[in-house]
């Protein structure tokens, strides 16, 4: 336990009239309400904890004058439709101050530290679905002894990553003087076929109980490090995260110690902005992003050049255009996923390097660490942030069971070298 002590709590809404908004979610928005509350963490230097909360709030304010959204909760229509719902008389974001003063910042920079941190991150355990009765985001500012901890809990069924990102960039303009934030979100929902969703669904559970041997670590890939992932898979036109992608999905199956016969699936979700038809733009509020699968042996995957898995990666991403969005869609509307309906031996890669987390600057300089929360995390899940130096570093947030995380810990074919 990190002796972290709850001062108080309140609630911020946009600085100016918005009246009654409602917005139908589409499927893509529907697909995540089985899931958890998305959790980020962001750690800064600095005093003046009172006056830096102040005036984040007030800045919280101005932004989401323009993603009012988020001050809102999930509703129903009357056929049953779910929605977000907003108006002028609803709490908004709940703010959270606490304290956790014995902390320091260099306690939280630490390679494994995901569940450490648990403290400083609101709303553990809470499942998109509890957004009809929960505000859809919340905010806990953690006074530490050297610095400001931002956890921020965000309902996944409203937003995706390129969604937050841009709020949390939006967010530090207003700190940062800009009268008006730079690129206006674009809140009008894409057109989908109406799907009723039946939530005879659990509201919570204990993440921690639901993996009770999982292992949490961050692994830091230089440049030259990522320079050599991608030289291993050089004699084809393959990007950087396809080069990385499969660095990770083959050390992992090695972990793993699989049986040769054994299938293997890797996930990516894919941002299908560009995808759909008509293309909708990048600062579309929502969720646009489908996860595109790709399955083989245990056997093939590593017996082969890394190139075999890297072209099965690449073509899986390709083949996934507005035709197969719309099948998986249709797919999608016989069932509702759940946060651990992967399968066996998966990897599952979420967030991106491109997401500009260091940016997120309130004029106290980059964050010194940027981390994902405990929430839909389970054995296999991959979560890639841009590292703190930027350029082409990267840093890969890896769940894995516990003799898994051992092997990996030890595969220098995996470290490459990496400090």
């Amino acid at each position: 336990m990190m002796g972290v002590t709850i001062l108080s709590k309140a609630y911020v809404k946009p600085n100016k009239p918005i009246g009654r908004r409602e917005c139908q979610l589409a499927t893509f928005d529907l697909a995540n309400i089985a899931f958890y509350y998305n959790q980020k963490l962001l750690v800064y230097k600095g005093s003046d904890f009172e006056d830096r909360m102040e005036r984040l709030k007030d800045g919280l304010g101005v932004v989401l004058g323009e993603f009012y959204q988020l001050a809102g909760k999930l509703g129903k229509d009357e056929d049953g439709l779910l929605r977000v719902e907003y108006d002028d008389d609803m709490d908004g974001v709940e703010v959270t101050a606490a304290t956790a003063e014995r902390i320091e910042i260099a306690d939280l920079v630490t390679e494994e530290s995901a569940f450490e941190l648990k403290e400083l991150v609101p709303y553990n355990g809470v499942m998109n679905a509890e957004g009809l009765h929960r505000p859809l985001m919340a905010v806990q500012f953690t006074k530490l002894k050297d610095g400001l901890a931002m956890g921020c809990a965000f309902n996944h069924s409203i937003l995706d990553g390129t969604s937050m990102w841009h709020f949390m960039l939006s967010w530090a303009e207003i700190y940062n003087g800009y009268q008006t934030i730079s690129v206006p979100p674009f809140l009008e929902r894409i057109k989908a076929p109406k799907t009723r969703v039946e939530l005879n669904l659990p509201l919570s559970s204990d993440v921690r109980n639901a993996a009770p041997r999982l292992r949490v670590k961050v692994f830091k890939f230089s440049e030259s490090v990522m320079d050599q992932i991608k030289a291993t898979v050089s004699s084809k036109p393959f990007s950087t995260f396809q080069s990385l992608s499969i660095h990770v999905w083959r050390a992992v199956t090695r972990a793993r110690n699989l049986n040769p016969q054994d299938t293997t699936t890797f996930y990516v979700f894919a941002n299908c902005r560009h995808r759909v038809d008509p293309p909708m733009p990048l600062n579309y509020f929502g969720n646009l992003i489908q996860p595109v699968s790709t399955s083989t042996s245990a056997g093939l995957l590593l017996e082969n050049p890394a190139e075999f898995g890297a072209g099965m990666i690449k073509k899986a991403i390709e083949m996934h255009d507005a035709k197969a969005i719309k099948a998986w869609s249709s797919k999608w509307e016989s069932k509702v996923l759940g946060w651990n309906d992967a399968g066996e031996n998966c990897v599952v890669m979420g967030s991106s390097p491109q997401f500009k987390v260091y940016d997120v600057d309130f004029g106290w300089g980059k964050p010194e660490v940027v981390r994902s929360g405990t929430n839909n995390r389970f054995d296999g899940t991959v979560f890639m942030h841009q590292g703190k130096s930027g350029g082409r570093s990267v840093d890969v947030d890896i769940s894995l069971e516990a003799g898994a995380m051992e092997n990996l810990e030890k595969d220098e074919k995996f470290l490459m070298g990496m400090a």
